[in-house]
Order: C-alpha cells, then structure tokens, then sequence
C-alpha cells in the first residue's frame, strides 16, 4: 500500500537504506563513489554509528512506500557518544577499516583516520551546544520541505530530553547546505583552526518558526 511521504522513527530494516543514502550525499552533498575507493567508511563513521548507538534519536523520511529517502541521526550528549563509538563501535568495524599506519596521504585515509579518532567529535568551543546531528536526503527529495521536517522531529526529540542545543559540522564547500542551515535558525560557532568544516548550532527551543 502506498501512503504519503511521513517522517518515521528508524527501524532496523532501513539500515542499507541509510547507508546507501550516507555514500550518494557524502561529497559535499553529492555522490561520494567517484571520488573514494572505499566509500563505505562514510556510513561507518557518520551513520551507522548513531544507528547502533543511539536509534531513539534516529528518524528517516520513508517514501510512502517503506523506503528509507533521507534520515538525520544524532546524539544528545556528544562527549558520552564518542566515549561509546570507541568501546562499543570502533570494536565493530576497525578490522574492515583499518587505521592509516602514518599521517593520511589520501581522502580515504584521512577518512579511516576520523573513524579511529572520535574524539575529534569533542571540542571545548562546542560545550554549551552538547547535542550533534546528521541530516541527509537523496537528491530528488530535496528542496521540498523534507528536511525541515526531519529537523523538527529531531529538535523536538532532544527538547523533549531536556538537551538546550544542538550542533553539526558541514563542510565549507556545501553551499546548498549552509543556506538550507541558515534558513532553519542555525548560527555559526567560532572553532579555531576548523579545517575544511564549518560548524553551526542552534538552540532547541523556538520550533514553531521551523
């Protein structure tokens, strides 16, 4: 039976769906397969993890169809989750992606190098923001609300737990993204030397204007 698109809670049968939707959106928003020999450390670092770790914070946008076409995925308490990605998930996926044995020479060892690092996630300036998400969607559904509503359902997922704010990192060169972060109250926090990333936070209160 076919129903409208609806934002849904994860289940564990969307899985390959996530990961696949994680792979076709990783490079600054797009397709991440041209560009890596590995894509599959996306997934294993910025999607799966939230799955295994944290599914109550966990919801996809299902087509009307049970298809998983876009998702966001987080944590409400950042320093707690990169504690349990090393001993709960690291263990999981680090012989199937190895740690570089040096400094990173290509993006796919700079990659592994971020997926054996999670303290990276934990940053002084980021204190008074303790949540963190992920938000994707395939290219046909978006730009037509969907994403909004994800964001609201998280939002309120962690307003309901208590948690004041929340914040992502996005890479620089994700012009859509930024505008569409901007759009939803999203403001940039001040990271010394953030690389490649730019970092945004917002509160989550004010849902209403979402």
């Amino acid at each position: 039976m076919t129903t409208s698109p609806a934002v849904r809670p994860y289940r564990s049968g969307d899985r390959p769906a996530l990961d696949d939707i994680c792979v076709r959106t990783a490079h600054h928003g797009e397709d991440s397969r041209p560009h890596y020999e590995d894509p599959a450390l996306f997934p294993a670092t910025f999607a799966a993890p939230y799955v295994h770790l944290e599914p109550e914070l966990a919801f996809v946008l299902d087509d009307g169809r049970g298809e998983a076409v876009g998702y966001i995925v987080g944590t409400a308490d950042t320093p707690r989750f990169a504690d349990a990605f090393r001993t709960r998930w690291l263990p999981l996926v680090a012989d199937r992606h190895p740690e570089p044995s040096g400094p990173p020479q290509t993006p796919d060892e700079a990659l592994a190098a971020m997926l054996h690092h999670p303290e990276r996630m934990v940053l002084p300036e980021l204190t008074g923001h303790p949540a963190h998400l992920h938000i994707d969607l395939l290219p046909a559904w978006q730009g037509r609300g969907y994403g909004r509503r994800l964001m609201r359902t998280f939002l309120q997922a962690l307003q309901d737990g208590g948690v004041p704010a929340v914040h992502l990192a996005m890479s620089k060169a994700n012009t859509r993204a930024r505008a569409f972060y901007d759009r939803l109250g999203f403001h940039e926090i001040d990271v010394p030397e953030p690389g490649e990333a730019t970092f945004l936070g917002r509160s989550t209160k004010d849902l209403d204007r979402l």
